[in-house]
């Protein structure tokens, strides 16, 4: 009498059960494996998003200096040379773009840093200003008079600095920028030992061709953020114009041809967002190591009210944001213009710079 018992699927098909469920499992395990890298994947890259704290400029040169006797929070206080609290603030900028989590994310080729969006724009903005730190060192604060030669290290680093950041391979960009800071850190050790090659002249004029480089990014920063809105009025007062200014420009646009404000593209964004909050960051520390260097120039200029307000509102551009997204949003609708709000403190900041530039200009 034959077998009328049913056989599965797996049976019929020649395959035993035990391969069937060893089948499943390794799908299993497969697909775990994939949720895991997925999730550390996301996490690294939050993780690796995350802005750099600010650090005190005081207390960085006194690390660099290794000495205990250092001791309070102005130059009177320090028993060191000119130029140093500026050229170890540049050192710590660019240390902390190579050195924070994740390091150098703008060029790599890989996730989790190829995914990220937003701390490569940041590291793009905190470049821009040490750049523009770095070339003022080397044309204008290190130089006696412009027929003074100028500083081989300093050349060297304004050199490795510009080189492309989205570079990677042969070379890369962090072993140009790595070499940028060895040539800063020789230059720093030059001033220390007060060798006669190197130096650091804390004059107006210099200041001022500085603050003229300064005042040109945050109103360029400042045009991009407005731009979210596409409003030229309010493109201006975010600029940094004075009310005259403001108006002048409005009457100019109504007798000439209507003013065409392209809106940033809303993809882009969050992109000019983070560039200004990096070059915020960056000029932040900046404006306070000058705030020390310079305090004599701008005590004697009456200018010392400027500079604090700039400091002021480059703390307030800075500060943590705890929305994941850069929202971009309309007047008073629900939801916030973050990029007003960064326009409006960088903005101010600019207004002051203009106010100090012309405080030193005619004192």
């Amino acid at each position: 009498m034959p077998d009328s018992t049913p056989r599965s699927a797996s049976s019929a098909a020649g395959e035993p059960p035990s391969a069937s469920k060893k089948t499943r499992s390794v799908g299993r395990l497969l697909l775990g494996g994939v949720i895991l890298i997925v999730l550390l994947i996301v996490g690294l890259g939050m993780y690796w998003s995350i802005q750099p704290k600010p650090f005190d400029v005081i207390a960085n040169v006194k690390e660099r200096a290794g000495s205990d006797a250092i001791t309070g929070d102005g130059r009177e206080s320090l028993a060191t040379v000119s130029g140093d609290i500026y050229v170890s603030t540049a050192i710590k900028v660019a240390e902390t773009l190579l050195k924070k989590p994740g390091g150098f994310i703008k060029n790599d080729m890989l996730p989790p840093g190829v995914l990220i969006d937003n701390m490569p724009n940041w590291e793009y903005g905190v470049l821009t200003e040490l750049r523009d730190s770095v070339r003022s060192l080397r044309n204008e604060f290190s130089r006696s008079q412009s027929q003074s030669i100028e500083s081989d290290a300093l050349k060297r680093a304004d050199s490795d600095f510009a080189f492309s950041s989205d570079a990677w391979f042969l070379p890369s960009a962090e072993e140009m920028y790595k070499d940028g800071v060895k040539q800063l850190e020789d230059y720093l050790k030059a001033l220390m030992n007060k060798d006669s090659n190197a130096g650091f002249f804390e004059r107006a004029d210099n200041l001022m061709r500085h603050l003229q480089v300064v005042e040109k990014r945050l109103g360029s920063y400042g045009q991009q953020l407005a731009a979210s809105v596409g409003d030229p009025a309010l493109a201006s007062t975010l600029e940094g114009k004075d009310s005259e200014a403001i108006e002048k420009t409005v009457e100019d646009a109504a007798a000439a041809a209507p003013v065409v404000l392209e809106r940033t593209p809303w993809t882009r964004v969050d992109d000019v967002f983070y560039q200004a909050r990096g070059y915020s960051w960056a000029l932040l520390h900046s404006m306070q190591a000058i705030e020390v260097e310079f305090r004599k120039v701008l005590k004697d200029k009456n200018a010392e009210i400027s500079m604090q307000q700039i400091i002021r509102e480059l703390e307030k551009a800075v500060v943590r944001k705890y929305s994941p997204m850069v929202l971009n949003g309309h007047g008073f609708g629900v939801l916030a213009n973050h990029s007003l709000i960064l326009a409006s403190y960088m903005g101010r900041a600019n207004a002051a710079v203009i106010d100090l530039r012309q405080l030193l200009e005619r004192g």
